[in-house]
Order: C-alpha cells, then structure tokens, then sequence
C-alpha cells in the first residue's frame, strides 16, 4: 500500500466518527490508534519470544526489562498475550481487554498514551458504540515494518499530524511550526559544519526546549540523514503540552528513534535536563507569553545561581518570556573548548528592541553582543505562522562563530522571500517556496552585504554598532530673576541645583564619545547643561527595520497635478452627464 493510500485509510477513519466528535476532534482518536497498531505490528514477530523470556525472568525472581527489551529488538514491548487481532475476538469485552492491552506496554510507551489521554477517548468511543467499529479499522490496517518502513510510517504520521493541526489551526501555532520555516532553519545552523558532519559514523545531538510535536527534530533528522546516512543525531527535548508531547514521542518511536531523552513538563521553572550541553538547538517559544505563573521559580533561580545559573544577564518583563528562551538555550551551549554549539530561535520583533538601558531586556541583548554570540538575525515574512501575522526573526546564535563572523552581525531581511498559498491556515497566508529557502541559505553562507533590486537585503555590523549609552543632561534651576539656584546641602552643594523639568536623556553611540556628541548635539541648544555622570547607563537595542529603510523621494508636484486633473476632469464629464 502505497503513503498516500495509507493516510487516507487511517483518515477514512473520519468517516465512522463523524456525527459523535467534531472534527477538530478526529485527531484525539486518530492519532494514538494508528501509533498503538504501528507498535502492535512493530512487536510482532519478536511477541512469543519476549513472553516466553517474561515467564523465565519472574520464576528467577529478577526485574525483567533489560531483558524483554533485548528480546523485543526495540526501545519497548509488551507483555500482553493479547495484540490487536486478537482483541477482534471477544467483542462483547473489546473495553477491557484492550485497557489490559495497553497496560502491559512498557512505561515509556504507557506514558505516550497517558499524555493523549487515549483511556478518555476509550470510554467515549465505548458509550458510543463505535470503539469495536474503530479497532476493526485499525486492526486490519498492515502497519509491519516490512510492508511501511520506518521513514514512510513517520511520513504518513507527520502528514496526519499536519492535517489535524491545520483542522484546528486556531491553537496549531502553538505546537506546531511551518515545515518550512524548519527547513530553513535547519539549513541555517548546519551550514559551516559541512566537513565535520560528512564524516563517517559521526554522533551529534540536538535538542528543542519547545519541541511541541518535534518537528524541529524529525526535520533536523532527516537533513542530515540525506546529508550523511552513516551520521548519527541524537534528539533531546521537552514540551509543556501534554498532546503535543505525546504526538512528538510517538513521532520518535514510530520512526525507530529513542524516546528517554523527551521529558514533561515547563522548562522555564523545571529544567527536565539540567546540567546538559548540546552540539545544536532549535525552538519556537511562544511569542509574548507572560511568565507571571512562574516568575517565584525564575527569580529564585536569578537571585540564587546569578551567573552560574541560567539567567544572570537579566530578566525581561514579566508580560514577554521570549527572551527567556533564549537564555536557556545559551545556558546549553557546549564551552567552545569542547566544540561548542549553534542554535535556531524564532522571536517576533519586541525582543530586539523593548526595554531601554538598563533594563533586563537591553541587558540580556548587551549579554549576547557583548559575548559575540549572535551570528545573524534574519526578518521572516508577515504571516508565516498559524495563529500570528506579526513580524518573526531567525536569530541565529553560536559561541564558535568562524574567523570571518568575528564581532560581527549579520542582518538579512528575507521578508520579501515569499509566496501566496493556495489556501491560508488561520493566520498563515505565506509560505517560502525551496528557492527562497536555498536564496537566503546562500545570504549566510557568504556573510557578506548583498543587495535585491537595488534594495538592500543583506548587511553586515559590529556588535558595537547596536550599542549606546544613556547620558543624563541636566540644567540648573532658575529662580524668578533668572539666576541659578545652587544647592546649599548634599553632594551638590555649592553647585548649581538641577532643574527636574528640564532633565533629559540622549543616547550616544558606543562606538562615539561622549564630550564629543555633547558638545555637539546638546552645548549648541542649552549652554548651561552639564552631564550627571552617574546615571550614565550601556544599552543595546537592534533596530533591524531602520538598517533596511529605503528613502523613497516624493513624486513631482507636476505629475501629482497632471493626474488630480485627469481625475477631475472624469468627475466633471460624469456629473455633467447626470445633469442632461
């Protein structure tokens, strides 16, 4: 049976749960029935011998898992006498039975469908009368690994996936990134490690602190797959979403891959894998999601660890946990002595700019640039994903930057790279077609300025050039006469009392001095202004949109009146037509 025939028969399951379930609904059932037949294929021919090694294991009196999994040839089992077929026997007890079925999985399986909260759907396909209707389905479905492979079962998982997030679109942003906003990212963090990862029987990890369904994972998978089948990647991550992280799971093991290293649970407060380094990330945190639930966790870990934990450089405001996120993932970056790593983020445009000097967010920014970790920000397309038409960026981040990236940025503005889709999903209209992938792959590849029609879409800073300092410029107060008032006690006294409703702020590029600008900008417009030096403050922000801008002069005035006469002239001959 060929894939597409394969996912239409899972999908023609649609049909028998039409009427008692919505349809964005299908995928609650769909989903952990075809992972619970492809594993009930999968464990087929090795079943007599993985019940034959229980029944030696429990007369010995031993734990016999290390052993059923070495008899099961797989990172599960099952200890069951029962499989799917035989459930078609007793229909009068499917209920049961197939409750047992299912219990006797290994835990790691168990937990899967736990997370689907499988045994929920169980009782309502029971009370409907439809859950022997549905296992008869999937029974005679041939899932065996020698009739669909691993590759083309995760193809047909993927697209079920795929199909029920688009169903639901309205949460599907959430848990799950446009393939091919992956694909570029991939593309992105791989790129300069070309020599190191064609080498053979290479090992890499890669690791998503938000891997919703993991198809960052899977994708990264099988870039380097194709790239280097002799290499191996092994895949870490963590999701907050119970069903998306069953989906990712079981994603993994239908594909034959390892599923101990996908954990539960908020990584904000509740790192699941503390302490580990990874060679590269990948993530797609949700865009401006407070952190107000677990801002006690967060600050703890701040004031406790400082530096030593992972998030010493500052804290943004409690409204936008974006650059959270970002943080983490800095924390897990292998020492550069060791090899060090490169990661993928998509944030929208606040964490490039919010926050003047001083605050958390300019701090975390300065942390990143001063450090010489950011290697290029690249501006996505408006309305790339499903639930959001704002503006995204790629930043891509590495503590092993090549000689020629050194202290620098690059900025690419891809957001002219697009095309219409046939049909939009929610709030995605757009989509980046492989040419415009392998185009803005080429642009970071070279790391060099390049231009589109005369328009700019590449450029190349200094880590300095986002950075500036705050002065405070203060003026003296004056009394009714207009002389100055001095200040008869404190620090100031004897000097001239500063005048709060005069008090300014400008903000000095680094890379500028300051007497130099103040004597400049400020001295020319106010004579008597001085600069309190203790309030000067360092920030960084990235104005990414400004370094694209191109001035568009206005039309001639003689073109704009040649075509308001035109315009007029047609009211005029219309209004004169209503008149006869």
């Amino acid at each position: 049976m060929t894939d597409p025939n394969l996912s239409s028969f899972i999908w023609s399951v649609a049909d028998l749960l039409r009427g008692d379930y919505k349809q964005s609904e299908y995928g609650k059932v769909i989903l952990p029935f075809t992972v619970l037949r492809r594993l009930d294929c999968v464990l087929d021919a090795t079943k007599p011998a993985v019940l034959a090694e229980l029944a030696n294991r429990e007369k010995a009196g031993v734990n016999p898992e290390p052993f059923l999994l070495r008899k099961s040839k797989q990172h599960f089992y099952n200890t069951s006498k029962l499989d799917m077929k035989t459930l078609m026997g007793d229909q009068d007890h499917i209920k049961e039975n197939l409750f047992a079925y299912m219990q006797a999985f290994s835990p790691a399986v168990r937990d899967i469908f736990e997370s689907f909260d499988f045994h929920t759907q169980i009782e309502r396909l029971a009370k409907s009368g439809l859950l022997y209707l549905v296992c008869e389905k999937f029974a005679n479905i041939d899932l065996h690994p020698e009739t669909v492979s691993n590759a083309q079962m995760g193809a047909v998982f993927e697209e079920l996936i795929r199909k029920f997030a688009e169903i639901s679109n309205e949460t599907a942003g959430e848990h799950f990134t446009p393939r091919e906003v992956i694909r570029l990212m991939v593309n992105l963090i791989f790129i300069e490690d070309d020599a190191a990862l064609n080498k053979p029987g290479v090992v890499r990890s890669i690791y998503d602190p938000t891997a919703g369904t993991g198809g960052m994972l899977s994708v990264s998978g099988e870039h380097l797959a194709s790239y280097n089948p002799d290499a191996r990647l092994v895949m870490y991550g963590q999701e907050l979403n119970p069903e998306s992280y069953a989906i990712c799971k079981a994603d993994m093991l239908i594909k034959g891959q390892d599923i101990a290293n996908i954990i539960f649970g908020n990584t904000l407060s509740n790192d699941g894998l503390p302490g580990q380094q990874f060679d590269y990330m990948l993530s797609n945190p949700p865009f401006g999601v407070e952190w107000k639930k677990i801002e006690k966790e967060i600050r703890k870990e701040a004031e406790q660890q400082g530096h030593n934990g992972r998030f010493g450089p500052g804290l943004p405001r409690v409204s936008d946990g974006s650059l959270l996120f970002l943080l983490h993932l800095i924390s897990k970056m292998r020492l550069a002595k060791d090899g060090g790593s490169r990661f993928g983020i998509v944030l929208n445009g606040s964490p490039l700019f919010t926050g003047g000097a001083g605050s958390g967010e300019s701090e975390i920014r300065r942390y990143v640039l001063e450090n010489d970790l950011v290697e290029a920000i690249i501006g996505l397309p408006t309305e790339m994903f499903y639930n959001t038409g704002i503006n995204t960026y790629v930043w891509i981040v590495s503590n092993r930057k090549p000689e020629n990236r050194k202290g620098k940025v690059q900025l690419i503005d891809a957001s002219s790279f697009w095309q219409k889709m046939r049909k939009g999903l929610g709030s995605k209209r757009k989509e980046i077609s492989p040419e415009h992938i392998e185009e803005i792959t080429r642009l970071f590849g070279n790391c060099e300025e390049a231009t589109k029609n005369g328009v700019p879409i590449s450029r190349i800073f200094k880590n300095e050039d986002f950075g500036y300092r705050t002065i405070t410029v203060e003026r003296p107060e004056r009394d009714a006469a207009g002389n100055i008032v001095k200040a008869t006690k404190g620090k100031l006294k004897g000097k001239p009392q500063p005048d709060a409703n005069l008090r300014d702020t400008e903000n000095v590029p680094l890379c500028e001095d300051i007497e130099t600008y103040f004597k400049r900008e400020v001295l020319p417009h106010a004579p008597d202004a001085w600069i309190d030096r203790e309030k000067t403050k360092v920030g960084y922000e990235i104005p990414f949109n400004r370094h694209f801008y191109v001035f568009k002069p206005p039309r001639d005035l003689a073109e704009i009146d040649a075509d308001l006469k035109i315009v007029t002239d047609r009211i005029l001959t219309m209004i004169g037509g209503l008149s006869k």
